[in-house]
């Protein structure tokens, strides 16, 4: 199997790269990873090729999966009008650049999975969403639902799309929790305002793990016609277009992720950064730490997806 992935280098993507070679080749299977890049010196596996995305325009060969996961990070600084445009264009620009790709190959990719996160169904507060869920309009939603509806187009060209809905990736290495890691060490880590906003979460593990696995149900088996529909999105096409999201089936409140986090680390959590405070440090941007979600994989579990680790305190307790 070939795959070809943008933000190849990134959190998620690294991880799935290093698992999906390291299980495919246990299982005496062939899988080639290429990593698109704008800088081919960057440091990569010695197993991993890279492109640049000039050579992409250029290239003949044939991809059977396109992973899009390009794209700033949302909650990395401040929402200025300026980071909201790179925001954007960090997600647009790659994601043209595989469509122009798909046009004009040959053979097509069997499936095109393209990230997106649970902010596409906005602020919700504790009500239960699935992926038939709709949403709330605010620049969460708006960010996400440009991307998905760019990445469905894929479709245009008889490519079938998952679009995968992310939550908030466990894992010291990076991401909320790697950058919660010194304070909370130092041991003035605590609580976001009243702490019963919800977190809908995922190891990264079961992150990598259902990614490979609908990629798995997707190119390698028939897909169940009946979970298909359920969670089916509308393109403007006939070619398969589905929506999954990637959070594990239980949802903790700030105030208990809190509480696990610090016990995990052997600190106290004393500490609680009020609601105004927030709003005064971080902007519009504070949403993501004060409204909560309540996200369930519904489409995961129904195709049969078994999460290796659905509890946060476990998740925590086997990181590697």
């Amino acid at each position: 199997m070939n795959i070809l992935i943008s933000g190849g280098s990134g959190f998620l993507g690294s991880a799935f790269s290093q698992e999906i070679i390291s299980r495919y080749q246990g299982n005496g299977k062939e899988v080639h990873i290429t990593w698109l890049t704008r800088d081919k010196t960057q440091a990569h596996p010695s197993r991993v090729n890279m492109m640049t995305y000039d050579e992409l325009a250029k290239t003949d060969n044939d991809f059977d999966v396109v992973l899009n996961l390009a794209g700033a990070g949302i909650a990395d600084s401040r929402w200025s009008d300026e980071r909201k445009e790179q925001l954007l264009a960090s997600r647009v620009k790659p994601t043209e650049s595989l469509l122009e790709y798909i046009a004009g190959s040959r053979t097509k990719p069997k499936l095109m999975v393209s990230g997106s996160a649970i902010g596409w169904y906005g602020t919700q507060g504790d009500k239960p969403l699935t992926e038939s869920s709709g949403y709330e309009t605010d620049f969460s939603h708006k960010l996400c639902n440009t991307w998905e509806q760019l990445a469905l187009k894929a479709t245009d060209y008889g490519v079938p799309v998952a679009i995968v809905r992310t939550g908030v990736v466990m894992h010291p290495e990076g991401g909320m929790l790697g950058k919660l890691m010194m304070p909370f060490k130092m041991g003035v880590g605590g609580q976001l305002g009243d702490g019963q906003q919800v977190m809908s979460w995922i190891s990264r593990e079961d992150w990598v793990g259902a990614v490979i696995f609908i990629i798995e149900q997707h190119v390698d088996s028939a897909i169940d016609s009946q979970v298909t529909q359920n969670n089916a999105t509308k393109t403007s096409s006939d070619t398969p277009a589905v929506v999954y999201n990637l959070t594990a089936p239980n949802p903790v409140s700030n105030h208990t992720f809190t509480k696990t986090f610090g016990a995990w680390l052997h600190r106290p959590t004393f500490f609680t950064l009020p609601e105004f405070l927030l709003k005064l440090m971080f902007g519009e941007m504070s949403t993501l730490l004060i409204d909560g979600q309540k996200v369930l994989p519904q489409a995961l579990q129904d195709a049969g997806y078994e999460f290796k680790q659905p509890i946060l305190k476990q998740a925590l307790e086997e990181q590697q």
